[in-house]
């Protein structure tokens, strides 16, 4: 029975990660988001290319994937068996499929919405912290990637030092790693003053 339940955690949060909204929203303005501008079928590459409200849905929306794939196990009427470890399955699983797309033959963002809204099931006290953190450094510098990276290591950072259970401050770090990862190019960039600062877009492409 419990082996159905892992099954069934990892399989469904993959697909709801998997579910591609940046790409989705982006056609729906005559756009291949993989095409325009970084590639990168994220909410802030939607963003830059389609302008606030476009970006912002994607960013809402790959939050809400994360947050289900996470908090449908804790349910209390489906009562099922080591919910918390369902959970801890289903937000690593909904950030591959966010990152490994089976819809987009196995391409996607970086992760950072989706870890966001599954952390914040979780640990809502460490991803507000990081959340502030995302802000401030935003606000501060105009880099998207750099708030981005440093939050996710202060989410790491806040999970250890919060009264977490082990394995939850083990997978925040294991996502957190992962975002840092994924950034790989970005932090390239950073390091030889070539990375873009993010800029609104006042009016959507044609």
């Amino acid at each position: 029975m419990l082996n159905a339940w892992l099954f069934s955690s990892a399989i469904i949060g993959y697909l709801l990660g998997s579910l591609p909204f940046g790409y989705l929203v982006a056609r729906a303005h005559g756009v291949d988001i993989f095409k325009a501008g970084s590639g990168n079928p994220g909410a802030t590459n939607v963003k830059r290319v389609l302008g606030a409200k476009a970006g912002n849905t994607v960013l809402v929306l790959d939050m809400i994937k994360g947050a289900i794939a996470t908090g449908w196990p804790l349910l209390p009427m489906l009562a099922a068996p080591q919910p918390m470890v369902l959970a801890l399955i289903g937000v690593v699983a909904a950030v591959i499929g966010h990152s490994f797309s089976i819809f987009t033959k196995f391409r996607g963002g970086k992760g950072v919405a989706t870890a966001a809204g599954g952390l914040f099931v979780l640990i809502p006290g460490a991803c507000a912290i990081a959340g502030l953190t995302w802000v401030i450094v935003f606000y501060a510098f105009r880099y998207v990637s750099l708030a981005s990276i440093l939050a996710a290591v202060a989410v790491i950072t806040a999970s250890w030092l919060l009264p977490y259970h082990l394995a939850i401050s083990v997978i925040a770090s294991v996502l957190g790693g992962f975002v840092i990862l994924r950034h790989h190019e970005n932090i390239k960039r950073l390091l030889n003053g070539t990375e873009n600062k993010f800029a609104k877009k006042t009016s959507p492409q044609p």
